[in-house]
Protein backbone atom coordinates (compact mmCIF):
# COMPACT_ATOMS: atom_id res chain seq x y z
CA UNK A 1 0.00 0.00 0.00
CA UNK A 2 1.31 3.07 -1.12
CA UNK A 3 1.34 5.55 1.45
CA UNK A 4 1.73 10.38 1.62
CA UNK A 5 3.24 10.38 5.36
CA UNK A 6 5.24 13.52 6.27
CA UNK A 7 8.48 12.94 6.50
CA UNK A 8 8.54 15.08 9.25
CA UNK A 9 5.89 12.97 10.84
CA UNK A 10 8.51 9.82 11.28
CA UNK A 11 10.28 11.65 13.99
CA UNK A 12 7.51 9.86 16.03
CA UNK A 13 8.82 6.12 16.27
CA UNK A 14 5.34 5.43 16.57
CA UNK A 15 4.01 6.90 13.13
CA UNK A 16 7.66 5.37 11.67
CA UNK A 17 5.96 1.93 12.74
CA UNK A 18 2.36 2.31 11.38
CA UNK A 19 3.78 3.56 8.03
CA UNK A 20 6.22 0.40 7.97
CA UNK A 21 2.75 -1.65 8.61
CA UNK A 22 0.64 0.30 6.07
CA UNK A 23 2.86 -0.67 3.49
CA UNK A 24 2.99 -4.26 4.24
CA UNK A 25 -0.78 -4.45 3.58
CA UNK A 26 -1.99 -5.04 -0.32
CA UNK A 27 -5.61 -4.21 0.54
CA UNK A 28 -6.35 -7.71 -0.71
CA UNK A 29 -9.41 -7.73 1.84
CA UNK A 30 -9.24 -11.24 2.89
CA UNK A 31 -9.21 -10.35 6.34
CA UNK A 32 -12.61 -9.01 6.39
CA UNK A 33 -14.00 -12.59 5.75
CA UNK A 34 -12.89 -13.24 9.12
CA UNK A 35 -13.41 -10.35 11.35
CA UNK A 36 -16.72 -10.83 13.44
CA UNK A 37 -17.19 -6.87 13.49
CA UNK A 38 -17.36 -7.13 9.92
CA UNK A 39 -19.53 -9.93 9.92
CA UNK A 40 -22.11 -8.58 12.24
CA UNK A 41 -22.36 -4.87 10.71
CA UNK A 42 -21.29 -5.62 6.56
CA UNK A 43 -19.62 -1.96 6.90
CA UNK A 44 -16.26 -1.88 5.22
CA UNK A 45 -15.27 0.83 8.08
CA UNK A 46 -15.80 -1.92 10.63
CA UNK A 47 -13.07 -4.41 8.96
CA UNK A 48 -9.80 -4.48 8.89
CA UNK A 49 -9.00 -3.13 5.40
CA UNK A 50 -11.26 -0.16 6.62
CA UNK A 51 -9.77 0.74 9.50
CA UNK A 52 -6.58 0.32 7.86
CA UNK A 53 -7.41 3.14 5.79
CA UNK A 54 -8.64 5.21 8.77
CA UNK A 55 -5.40 5.17 9.94
CA UNK A 56 -3.72 5.80 6.78
CA UNK A 57 -5.59 9.04 6.14
CA UNK A 58 -5.13 10.28 9.59
CA UNK A 59 -1.73 9.80 9.45
CA UNK A 60 -1.53 11.46 5.67
CA UNK A 61 -4.17 14.19 6.80
CA UNK A 62 -2.46 15.01 10.11
CA UNK A 63 -5.92 15.05 11.30
CA UNK A 64 -8.27 12.37 13.62
CA UNK A 65 -12.26 12.90 13.72
CA UNK A 66 -15.30 11.15 15.77
CA UNK A 67 -15.79 8.66 12.69
CA UNK A 68 -12.06 7.37 13.01
CA UNK A 69 -12.35 7.00 16.73
CA UNK A 70 -16.11 5.61 16.61
CA UNK A 71 -14.63 2.46 14.05
CA UNK A 72 -11.46 2.00 16.05
CA UNK A 73 -12.71 1.81 18.77
CA UNK A 74 -15.31 -1.10 17.75
CA UNK A 75 -12.21 -2.92 16.60
CA UNK A 76 -12.07 -5.87 19.08
CA UNK A 77 -8.07 -6.37 18.43
CA UNK A 78 -9.09 -10.15 18.25
CA UNK A 79 -6.17 -10.63 15.48
CA UNK A 80 -8.22 -12.94 13.61
CA UNK A 81 -7.41 -10.57 10.21
CA UNK A 82 -3.39 -12.04 11.44
CA UNK A 83 -4.41 -15.02 11.06
CA UNK A 84 -6.55 -14.31 7.41
CA UNK A 85 -3.77 -12.23 6.29
CA UNK A 86 -1.30 -13.66 3.23
CA UNK A 87 0.83 -10.34 3.31
CA UNK A 88 1.49 -10.94 7.26
CA UNK A 89 0.16 -7.25 8.50
CA UNK A 90 1.07 -6.34 12.43
CA UNK A 91 -2.89 -5.13 12.14
CA UNK A 92 -3.30 -5.16 16.10
CA UNK A 93 -0.10 -3.39 16.68
CA UNK A 94 -1.27 -0.55 13.93
CA UNK A 95 -4.67 -0.53 15.86
CA UNK A 96 -3.30 0.31 19.07
CA UNK A 97 -0.82 3.21 17.34
CA UNK A 98 -4.05 4.22 15.91
CA UNK A 99 -5.60 4.47 19.23
CA UNK A 100 -3.07 6.70 21.29
CA UNK A 101 -2.49 8.88 18.23
CA UNK A 102 -6.64 9.20 17.93
CA UNK A 103 -7.17 10.17 21.45
CA UNK A 104 -4.28 12.71 21.59
CA UNK A 105 -5.44 14.47 17.96
CA UNK A 106 -9.37 14.39 18.56
CA UNK A 107 -9.88 13.41 22.22
CA UNK A 108 -13.05 12.23 23.87
CA UNK A 109 -16.22 13.50 25.24
CA UNK A 110 -16.50 13.84 28.88
CA UNK A 111 -18.02 11.26 29.46
CA UNK A 112 -16.32 8.33 27.78
CA UNK A 113 -13.22 10.29 29.03
CA UNK A 114 -14.64 9.73 32.89
CA UNK A 115 -15.45 6.23 32.44
CA UNK A 116 -12.22 5.20 30.83
CA UNK A 117 -10.27 6.97 33.72
CA UNK A 118 -12.53 4.78 36.41
CA UNK A 119 -11.67 1.60 34.54
CA UNK A 120 -8.07 1.58 34.50
CA UNK A 121 -8.16 2.88 38.16
CA UNK A 122 -10.30 -0.18 39.27
CA UNK A 123 -9.94 -2.77 37.06
CA UNK A 124 -6.06 -3.68 36.84
CA UNK A 125 -6.14 -3.22 40.81
CA UNK A 126 -7.28 -6.24 42.92
CA UNK A 127 -7.96 -4.26 45.84
CA UNK A 128 -9.56 -1.52 44.55
CA UNK A 129 -11.99 -3.81 42.18
CA UNK A 130 -13.01 -6.00 45.15
CA UNK A 131 -14.48 -3.12 47.50
CA UNK A 132 -15.93 -1.84 43.44
CA UNK A 133 -17.86 -5.13 43.73
CA UNK A 134 -19.32 -4.80 46.75
CA UNK A 135 -20.86 -1.50 45.69
CA UNK A 136 -21.90 -3.35 42.58
CA UNK A 137 -23.62 -6.34 44.20
CA UNK A 138 -25.68 -3.65 46.60
CA UNK A 139 -26.49 -1.39 43.36
CA UNK A 140 -27.43 -4.41 41.31
CA UNK A 141 -31.11 -3.68 41.09
CA UNK A 142 -30.90 -0.82 39.67
CA UNK A 143 -27.91 -1.40 37.20
CA UNK A 144 -28.61 -1.64 33.12
CA UNK A 145 -28.80 -5.69 32.60
CA UNK A 146 -25.49 -5.29 30.36
CA UNK A 147 -23.66 -4.40 33.93
CA UNK A 148 -25.63 -6.80 36.11
CA UNK A 149 -24.42 -9.58 34.11
CA UNK A 150 -20.98 -8.49 34.45
CA UNK A 151 -20.91 -8.98 38.66
CA UNK A 152 -19.74 -12.43 39.38
CA UNK A 153 -20.71 -13.77 42.66
CA UNK A 154 -18.20 -13.72 45.35
CA UNK A 155 -15.16 -16.71 44.64
CA UNK A 156 -12.93 -17.72 47.83
CA UNK A 157 -9.06 -18.50 46.88
CA UNK A 158 -7.48 -21.81 48.35
CA UNK A 159 -4.21 -21.97 49.97
CA UNK A 160 -1.84 -21.74 46.91
CA UNK A 161 0.42 -25.24 47.81
CA UNK A 162 3.91 -24.77 49.04
CA UNK A 163 7.14 -25.05 46.19
CA UNK A 164 8.04 -28.70 46.57
CA UNK A 165 10.56 -29.30 43.11
CA UNK A 166 13.53 -28.48 41.29
CA UNK A 167 12.02 -26.99 38.43
CA UNK A 168 9.98 -24.31 39.53
CA UNK A 169 7.94 -21.67 37.33
CA UNK A 170 6.80 -18.15 37.94
CA UNK A 171 2.97 -17.66 37.31
CA UNK A 172 1.25 -14.04 37.04
CA UNK A 173 -1.79 -14.11 39.51
CA UNK A 174 -3.20 -10.99 37.27
CA UNK A 175 -5.54 -8.62 38.32
CA UNK A 176 -9.35 -9.52 37.50
CA UNK A 177 -8.25 -13.40 37.60
CA UNK A 178 -8.29 -12.67 41.49
CA UNK A 179 -11.36 -12.28 41.95
CA UNK A 180 -12.74 -14.12 39.23
CA UNK A 181 -11.52 -17.00 38.74
CA UNK A 182 -9.53 -17.41 41.84
CA UNK A 183 -8.35 -21.27 42.24
CA UNK A 184 -7.45 -21.56 38.04
CA UNK A 185 -3.81 -21.11 39.18
CA UNK A 186 -4.06 -22.95 42.11
CA UNK A 187 -5.56 -25.85 40.18
CA UNK A 188 -2.67 -25.02 37.94
CA UNK A 189 0.15 -25.44 40.57
CA UNK A 190 -1.53 -28.55 41.88
CA UNK A 191 -2.04 -30.21 38.23
CA UNK A 192 1.99 -29.23 37.46
CA UNK A 193 2.75 -30.25 40.81
CA UNK A 194 1.69 -34.35 40.13
CA UNK A 195 4.71 -33.80 37.47
CA UNK A 196 7.50 -32.44 39.10
CA UNK A 197 6.87 -28.66 38.46
CA UNK A 198 6.03 -25.69 41.29
CA UNK A 199 4.68 -22.29 40.82
CA UNK A 200 5.75 -19.46 42.43
CA UNK A 201 3.02 -16.86 42.33
CA UNK A 202 3.63 -13.39 41.29
CA UNK A 203 1.24 -10.39 41.47
CA UNK A 204 0.66 -7.80 39.05
CA UNK A 205 -1.38 -6.39 35.45
CA UNK A 206 0.01 -7.89 32.72
CA UNK A 207 -0.27 -4.30 31.31
CA UNK A 208 -2.93 -5.12 28.01
CA UNK A 209 -5.96 -3.28 29.58
CA UNK A 210 -3.99 0.03 29.42
CA UNK A 211 -2.14 -0.88 26.21
CA UNK A 212 -5.25 -1.62 24.14
CA UNK A 213 -7.27 1.80 25.55
CA UNK A 214 -4.27 3.74 23.84
CA UNK A 215 -1.92 4.41 26.75
CA UNK A 216 0.69 3.01 25.98
CA UNK A 217 3.21 4.76 28.10
CA UNK A 218 1.06 3.79 30.97
CA UNK A 219 1.03 0.35 29.56
CA UNK A 220 4.83 0.37 29.31
CA UNK A 221 5.61 1.75 32.80
CA UNK A 222 3.38 -1.14 33.92
CA UNK A 223 5.53 -3.55 32.15
CA UNK A 224 8.89 -2.04 33.44
CA UNK A 225 7.68 -2.33 37.04
CA UNK A 226 6.74 -6.11 36.58
CA UNK A 227 10.00 -6.64 34.92
CA UNK A 228 11.67 -5.21 37.90
CA UNK A 229 9.29 -7.72 40.25
CA UNK A 230 10.18 -10.69 38.47
CA UNK A 231 13.92 -10.24 37.82
CA UNK A 232 15.25 -11.45 40.68
CA UNK A 233 13.69 -14.92 39.86
CA UNK A 234 14.67 -14.67 36.60
CA UNK A 235 18.31 -14.23 37.49
CA UNK A 236 17.70 -17.18 40.59
CA UNK A 237 17.33 -19.65 37.60
CA UNK A 238 13.25 -20.14 37.10
CA UNK A 239 12.69 -22.19 34.05
CA UNK A 240 9.55 -20.59 32.99
CA UNK A 241 7.04 -17.91 33.50
CA UNK A 242 3.31 -19.29 33.23
CA UNK A 243 0.04 -17.61 32.22
CA UNK A 244 -3.16 -19.23 32.50
CA UNK A 245 -4.62 -16.19 31.16
CA UNK A 246 -3.95 -16.39 27.29
CA UNK A 247 -4.75 -12.86 27.35
CA UNK A 248 -2.19 -12.02 29.57
CA UNK A 249 0.16 -14.50 28.33
CA UNK A 250 -0.01 -12.98 25.22
CA UNK A 251 0.79 -9.66 26.34
CA UNK A 252 3.85 -10.48 28.22
CA UNK A 253 5.10 -12.03 25.41
CA UNK A 254 5.23 -8.91 23.34
CA UNK A 255 6.90 -6.71 26.33
CA UNK A 256 10.26 -7.06 24.39
CA UNK A 257 8.46 -5.74 21.09
CA UNK A 258 6.93 -2.96 23.04
CA UNK A 259 10.34 -2.02 25.18
CA UNK A 260 12.65 -2.47 22.18
CA UNK A 261 13.61 1.44 22.00
CA UNK A 262 14.00 1.87 26.11
CA UNK A 263 17.62 1.57 26.29
CA UNK A 264 17.35 0.15 30.19
CA UNK A 265 14.94 -2.26 29.77
CA UNK A 266 14.83 -3.66 25.78
CA UNK A 267 17.23 -6.59 27.08
CA UNK A 268 15.33 -7.59 29.95
CA UNK A 269 11.83 -7.08 28.34
CA UNK A 270 13.22 -9.50 25.50
CA UNK A 271 14.42 -11.98 28.17
CA UNK A 272 11.25 -12.10 29.91
CA UNK A 273 9.21 -12.66 26.64
CA UNK A 274 11.57 -15.65 25.63
CA UNK A 275 10.51 -17.36 29.29
CA UNK A 276 6.56 -17.03 28.69
CA UNK A 277 4.82 -19.85 28.14
CA UNK A 278 1.10 -20.97 27.94
CA UNK A 279 -0.33 -23.71 30.20
CA UNK A 280 -1.15 -25.90 27.08
CA UNK A 281 2.64 -25.73 25.56
CA UNK A 282 4.33 -26.91 29.20
CA UNK A 283 2.15 -29.87 29.31
CA UNK A 284 2.12 -30.62 25.93
CA UNK A 285 6.21 -31.29 26.29
CA UNK A 286 5.32 -33.43 29.37
CA UNK A 287 4.66 -37.13 29.76
CA UNK A 288 0.92 -37.08 30.73
CA UNK A 289 0.37 -40.61 31.71
CA UNK A 290 -0.81 -39.78 35.24
CA UNK A 291 -3.63 -37.99 32.95
CA UNK A 292 -4.79 -40.11 30.46
CA UNK A 293 -8.11 -41.13 30.84
CA UNK A 294 -8.87 -38.59 33.19
CA UNK A 295 -11.78 -36.54 31.22
CA UNK A 296 -13.78 -40.58 30.85
CA UNK A 297 -15.51 -39.16 27.51
CA UNK A 298 -17.24 -36.02 29.48
CA UNK A 299 -18.56 -33.90 26.24
CA UNK A 300 -16.84 -30.97 26.16
CA UNK A 301 -17.17 -27.34 24.38
CA UNK A 302 -13.95 -25.88 23.79
CA UNK A 303 -13.49 -22.30 23.19
CA UNK A 304 -10.40 -21.25 22.20
CA UNK A 305 -9.41 -17.46 22.96
CA UNK A 306 -8.28 -15.53 20.01
CA UNK A 307 -5.57 -14.69 22.09
CA UNK A 308 -4.34 -18.33 22.05
CA UNK A 309 -5.24 -18.83 18.95
CA UNK A 310 -4.89 -15.91 16.71
CA UNK A 311 -2.38 -14.01 19.24
CA UNK A 312 -0.34 -16.93 20.48
CA UNK A 313 -1.19 -19.24 17.15
CA UNK A 314 -1.63 -21.73 19.61
CA UNK A 315 -4.69 -23.36 18.41
CA UNK A 316 -5.09 -27.15 18.73
CA UNK A 317 -2.46 -26.83 21.47
CA UNK A 318 -5.38 -27.57 24.72
CA UNK A 319 -7.57 -29.36 22.11
CA UNK A 320 -4.43 -31.96 21.65
CA UNK A 321 -4.24 -32.39 25.70
CA UNK A 322 -7.83 -32.23 26.40
CA UNK A 323 -8.32 -35.60 23.67
CA UNK A 324 -4.97 -37.02 24.93
CA UNK A 325 -6.66 -37.04 28.57
CA UNK A 326 -9.58 -38.40 27.27
CA UNK A 327 -12.30 -35.87 27.08
CA UNK A 328 -14.57 -35.49 23.97
CA UNK A 329 -14.55 -32.27 22.21
CA UNK A 330 -18.14 -31.25 20.57
CA UNK A 331 -18.27 -29.53 17.75
CA UNK A 332 -18.25 -25.43 17.50
CA UNK A 333 -18.86 -23.60 14.46
CA UNK A 334 -17.05 -20.97 13.76
CA UNK A 335 -14.99 -21.44 15.91
CA UNK A 336 -12.56 -18.49 15.04
CA UNK A 337 -14.28 -16.63 15.59
CA UNK A 338 -14.12 -14.10 18.79
CA UNK A 339 -17.22 -14.53 21.70
CA UNK A 340 -17.05 -10.52 22.22
CA UNK A 341 -15.50 -10.41 25.42
CA UNK A 342 -12.25 -8.82 24.13
CA UNK A 343 -10.67 -7.19 27.41
CA UNK A 344 -12.69 -4.00 28.04
CA UNK A 345 -14.48 -4.38 25.53
CA UNK A 346 -18.14 -5.68 26.37
CA UNK A 347 -17.69 -2.43 29.13
CA UNK A 348 -17.61 -0.28 26.35
CA UNK A 349 -18.89 -1.74 23.50
CA UNK A 350 -22.22 -3.41 25.21
CA UNK A 351 -24.23 -3.36 22.03
CA UNK A 352 -21.53 -5.31 19.52
CA UNK A 353 -20.22 -7.56 22.26
CA UNK A 354 -23.84 -9.34 23.57
CA UNK A 355 -24.36 -10.09 19.71
CA UNK A 356 -21.36 -11.66 19.05
CA UNK A 357 -21.69 -13.61 22.88
CA UNK A 358 -25.26 -14.89 21.58
CA UNK A 359 -23.53 -16.40 18.81
CA UNK A 360 -20.90 -17.98 20.21
CA UNK A 361 -22.87 -19.78 22.76
CA UNK A 362 -25.36 -20.75 20.31
CA UNK A 363 -22.46 -22.36 18.51
CA UNK A 364 -20.87 -24.14 21.93
CA UNK A 365 -24.30 -25.03 23.18
CA UNK A 366 -25.30 -26.82 19.77
CA UNK A 367 -23.02 -30.26 20.37
CA UNK A 368 -24.68 -30.76 23.60
CA UNK A 369 -21.78 -30.46 25.78
CA UNK A 370 -21.63 -30.95 30.03
CA UNK A 371 -19.69 -28.37 30.29
CA UNK A 372 -17.59 -25.16 28.56
CA UNK A 373 -13.87 -25.14 28.85
CA UNK A 374 -11.83 -21.97 27.62
CA UNK A 375 -8.37 -20.45 28.03
CA UNK A 376 -8.93 -16.41 29.33
CA UNK A 377 -10.11 -15.21 32.15
CA UNK A 378 -12.54 -12.64 30.21
CA UNK A 379 -13.82 -15.26 27.88
CA UNK A 380 -14.80 -17.56 31.28
CA UNK A 381 -16.57 -14.39 32.77
CA UNK A 382 -18.56 -13.33 29.57
CA UNK A 383 -19.67 -16.89 28.51
CA UNK A 384 -20.75 -17.82 32.29
CA UNK A 385 -22.96 -14.41 32.05
CA UNK A 386 -25.10 -15.99 29.20
CA UNK A 387 -25.64 -19.70 29.75
CA UNK A 388 -26.39 -22.01 33.06
CA UNK A 389 -23.84 -24.50 31.41
CA UNK A 390 -20.48 -24.86 34.05
CA UNK A 391 -17.34 -22.57 32.56
CA UNK A 392 -14.37 -23.32 33.76
CA UNK A 393 -10.52 -22.67 32.88
CA UNK A 394 -9.54 -26.02 31.28
CA UNK A 395 -6.93 -27.01 33.67
CA UNK A 396 -9.41 -27.10 36.04
CA UNK A 397 -10.38 -30.40 34.33
CA UNK A 398 -7.42 -31.93 35.30
CA UNK A 399 -7.64 -30.71 38.85
CA UNK A 400 -9.71 -33.87 40.06
CA UNK A 401 -8.02 -34.15 43.60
Amino acid sequence: MQTRIDSASNADPRIAEAEAILRSCVHCGFCNATCPTYQLLGSEPDGPRGRIYLVKNMLEEGVAGERTRRHLDRCLTCRSCETTCPSGVKYARLIDIGRAIVDEKAGRPFLDRARRFAMLAVLPHPGRLNLALKFARIAKPFLPVHLKRKIFPRRSAEAFPPVRHKRKMLVLEGCVQTLASPNTNIAASRVLGRIGISLIPVSGCCGAMHQHMGKEEAARAVMRSNIDLWWPHVEAGIEAIVLSASGCGLAVKEYGQMLKEDEHYAEKAEKISSLVRDLSEILAKEDLTLFFGIGKGRRVAWHCPCTLQHGQKLGGAVESVLKACGFELTPVADSHLCCGAAGTYSLLQPGISEQLLENKLAALQGGMPEIIATANVGCQMHLESGTRLPVRHWIELFDQT
